[in-house]
């Protein structure tokens, strides 16, 4: 096995002042060691996951990284800069830059190795060494693990074997599965062990945190044990975030006195803690940004849930939050099916971290009942619109069908579809409050939530109401939560206590309190989107189409999404409602479509990976998926995210301007039969796409190659040195 890390792979001299330059430029050297296939290919890659989170770490480090198809063997590259580059993190620039690159299908000795040195970056002696070594091969070497001379007849990976050698207090013992251990103890990364930088001398932190420890002092039970916590730790990547957060928790729980045993679920798969280890503990930590693995072997423990970047930085809060919890009597339930309360099962459905601001656990709870919400607008609405198509504009005014249905009649299967998306479209505003309810306070939100939620429709608070009702209900049962119960209780809370004096207290202020004024904003609003016409209707237009095109599925093109749906979900929607209705659904398929038609036009421009997903974006924008051109995004915000902007504010003016109505939420062009004025809403539509593929090929071509621009690869693509492209300046 060739090394991950040679000489040729460390710059101490990083002059990138961007994440994204300097990304690059570490991956310019994997490419001139056949490490990766396709520079731009990769560079979207990391792009990617950088999306889905900042990579960049308290203490000055960043560590961007992805798995890629492009990545011909686990390699990593080390970057130093003297000025610091931005990677997101809380306390300023990072000046280590580690690239993580991964195969799609790394074998588990190479993610060993990678989860191993993720796990050392945690030490501050082994980034101390890194600040000041000053030769590129002993860099290499120290973060390898390896121990050259130095001259004056120490080693260079001296300074990292401190915290190395103290071991961890978490737990004991060896496993057997993908990370085996070299023996009992434990080192913290590539410099413990042998020095030899193989799979097996690095392995020793990796057995500690994974728990396989069952040799837990069953007698100490009394005052004087200490406190026990299992955690386990996840990533999208799984590669280094999820060991940083499992040493970060150890390190932190060594300083508290505390016992931590951590299960690290990565790429390289995952040993289950033993059960008589969960069975000792006080608490658990779940740090995770996907869904923690067989989360039902640890109920009926108190639970701290949170996102695996704030185990890094913030390690002894979580674990005095949960040492608090343990305190109050605070445990997670079961229901029949051995699931879990305070199981969310994405950070959408978390309520954040106590260091996060007010203002991000807002949005992540309206995040969470939006997401619950959609599938019930997109059934409910495409139902209502089919039954328009098949049986009139009149189908509203149908006896029931439970009164009469004649078979061989097409008014009655158009009544009978309008009136299953009427009882889908009822709802929405009750699923809405319930999951804005549950992303704050978990399933004992759900009950109060719903009740709102229905109450709001019964005093005609629509929408608004929704996310009032959402948000108090969300409030009082953390509320109720924070009182000391008795234990005797303790066990018909969740059932009985909590239900009642929630819903009680919700339907209260729902009815009597803050009930009329939000019906009667409700009606205000609703009532000048009627009155909307001309040039404060095509403003509008654009306003929307820009959200739709902002962050192509995210928070803001929600937000725009969520107002239509909500115009539309009512018995008899109005003519400005439905008319927004089809702005922000033209807007939506502009970026998509627009990318699609760009790499068709002018494929040279982009690579063979942009090439690829550009088929699949005519589909994608086709159906009103416009997330379709994230890849796109991802690989080249500053161009393509602008471009498709203008795009989606040019077809929603277009779209009101021309007096297209749309009763589906979504279908894309799939309903076209069922627009109003369908020819010129498609000419809004071909506008659009044609602004943003025309921006998106101008910005595009206005780079210039520095060296090789004229030469192709085997496959017609730039070569990698024709794709080493900067700005032409202004």
């Amino acid at each position: 096995m060739s090394d991950m890390i040679t000489a040729d792979l460390v710059d101490l001299d990083l002059s990138a002042d961007t994440k994204e330059a300097a990304a690059r430029a570490l991956a310019e050297r994997m490419v001139a060691l056949g490490r990766v296939t396709d520079l731009e290919g990769f560079l979207a890659d990391v792009a990617a996951r950088e999306a889905q989170m900042p990579t960049g770490l308290d203490g000055g480090i960043g560590i961007p990284h992805c798995r890629s198809e492009h990545v011909t063997e686990p390699t990593l590259a080390f970057g130093r800069s003297a000025a610091g580059i931005d990677f997101g993190a809380a306390d300023g620039p990072a000046d280590l830059i580690f690239l993580i690159a991964a195969p799609a299908g790394a074998d588990d000795a190479h993610l060993t190795i990678l989860s191993s040195l993720a796990r050392q970056l945690m030490n501050a002696e082994f980034t101390d060494a890194l600040r000041s070594v000053d030769d590129a091969s002993a860099a290499a070497a120290l973060i390898r693990g390896d121990e050259p001379p130095t001259a004056d007849g120490s080693t260079a990976a001296d300074a990292a074997k401190a915290p190395a050698a103290s071991g961890s207090s978490s737990a004991s013992g060896s496993e057997s599965g993908s990370e085996p251990a070299s023996g009992s103890g434990s080192g913290s990364g590539p410099a413990s062990g042998s020095g030899s930088g193989s799979a097996d001398s690095v392995t020793a932190p990796a057995a500690a945190s994974a728990g396989a420890a069952t040799g837990i002092d069953d007698a100490g039970t009394g005052a004087d044990r200490p406190f026990r916590i299992v955690a386990v730790t996840s990533c999208p990547t799984g590669i280094a975030h999820t060991y940083m957060a499992a040493e970060s928790l150890e390190n932190a729980g060594r300083e508290a006195g505390v016992e931590v045993v951590v299960e690290t679920q990565g790429s390289a798969g995952f040993t289950r803690l033993d059960p008589a280890v969960i069975a000792a503990a006080d608490g658990v930590i779940f740090a995770h940004d996907v869904p923690v693995r067989e989360k039902d072997r640890f109920a009926g423990k108190p639970t701290v849930d949170t996102g695996v970047k704030a185990a890094i930085n913030r390690a002894a809060d979580l674990i005095t939050e949960v040492r608090g919890k343990a305190e109050r009597g605070e445990v997670t339930a079961t229901d029949g099916s051995g699931a879990t309360d305070g199981s969310g099962t994405s950070p959408v459905e978390r309520a954040g971290g106590p260091g996060e601001g007010y203002g991000t656990k807002l949005r992540t709870w309206l995040m969470s009942g939006v997401s619950y919400m959609v599938p019930f607008v997109a059934a409910g609405g495409l139902l209502i619109a089919l039954g328009f198509a098949i049986g009139g504009y009149e189908i509203n005014e149908a006896p029931s069908v439970m009164d009469h249905f004649v078979w061989t009649q097409a008014a009655s299967w158009g009544a009978l579809l309008f009136q299953i998306g009427g009882v889908a479209f009822g709802f929405l505003v009750p699923v809405l409050a319930g999951y804005i309810a549950y992303g704050m306070a978990d399933r004992p939100g759900l009950v109060p939530g719903f009740v709102g939620g229905a109450i709001s429709l019964t005093i005609s608070a629509g929408f608004l109401g929704g996310l009032a009702a959402g948000l108090i209900a969300g409030g009082v049962v953390l509320a109720i939560q924070k009182v000391r119960i008795p234990a005797a209780l303790r066990g018909i809370m969740p059932v009985v206590v909590i239900p009642l004096i929630s819903s009680a207290v919700v339907g209260f202020l729902m009815f009597v309190v803050i009930g009329k004024p939000i019906a009667s904003a409700q009606k205000a609003m609703t009532d000048w989107l009627n009155g909307l016409t001309g040039a404060n209707a095509i403003l509008l237009g654009a306003l929307l189409g820009l959200m739709m095109c902002f962050d192509l599925g995210g928070p803001v093109n929600k937000v725009a999404y969520t107002f239509a749906t909500a115009g539309i979900a009512v018995a008899n929607p109005s003519d400005s409602a439905m008319k927004i209705m089809a702005a922000v659904m033209a807007a939506g398929m502009v970026p998509p479509l627009a990318m699609a038609l760009a790499t068709t036009v002018r494929g040279k421009l982009f690579n063979r990976t942009e090439r690829e997903n550009g088929k699949a974006a005519w589909v994608l924008g086709a159906s009103f998926i416009s997330e379709g051109a994230i890849p796109f995004a991802a690989a080249d915000p500053l161009r393509v995210i602008p471009a498709s902007m203008v795009g989606g504010a040019v077809t929603g003016a277009l779209s009101m301007s021309f007096s297209a109505t749309l009763r589906a939420p979504h279908g894309g062009i799939f309903v076209v039969p069922l627009i109003g004025n369908p020819f010129l809403y498609l000419v809004a539509i071909a506008a659009g796409v044609c602004v943003t593929a025309a921006l998106v090929i101008v910005l595009k071509g206005l780079r210039k190659p520095v060296t090789g621009a004229d030469t192709a690869g085997p496959d017609g693509t730039p070569a990698p040195s024709a794709r080493e492209e900067q700005p032409v300046a202004a």
